[in-house]
């Protein structure tokens, strides 16, 4: 019998292919609002650190509070940058998710056929060497048998 061939093995590592392409693509994103979240505490905590040092002078002038505030402003308008940035890269990593899951889906499709047809591919190779064993049982019984 000849060996195991899956006629589909050029479009299962197609599909391979392309879920690898999007578990990366899935990771990229992952690593990225990962990075605004990182981002978003670093402001945070800059804004504290400034809050902080500025509490701990002892005589605070007007133009410290003044500057005080506009570094508040800033940190504020940096935090809803960042969450609308991070809101967006949410939204992508959905998508990306979304098309990661399928990718997966259709590879996991093909191998499935694959394994199926490997199965029926054993089965009938041990029906085949069972047939010859069986017949050449036989072929000796009858050579030993007396006439």
């Amino acid at each position: 019998m000849k060996a195991f061939q899956f006629p589909l093995q050029k479009a299962l590592d197609w599909r391979r292919i392309q879920l690898e392409l999007q578990e990366a693509r899935y990771k990229q994103q992952v690593a990225a609002l990962a990075g605004l979240d990182r981002q978003r505490a670093e402001v945070e905590a800059s804004g504290i650190r400034a809050e902080i040092q500025v509490r701990e002078w002892s005589p605070v002038v007007a133009g410290d509070l003044s500057a005080l505030g506009n570094f508040r402003l800033y940190v504020k308008s940096q935090e809803s940058e960042i969450a609308r940035r991070r809101f967006q890269a949410a939204q992508k990593l959905a998508e990306q998710q979304k098309l990661m899951l399928e990718a997966r889906r259709r590879c996991r499709l093909l191998e499935r056929l694959k394994d199926r047809r490997l199965t029926e591919w054993t089965a009938g190779r041990d029906r085949e060497v069972e047939e010859v064993a069986a017949e050449s049982y036989l072929a000796r019984w009858r050579r030993r048998k007396p006439a």
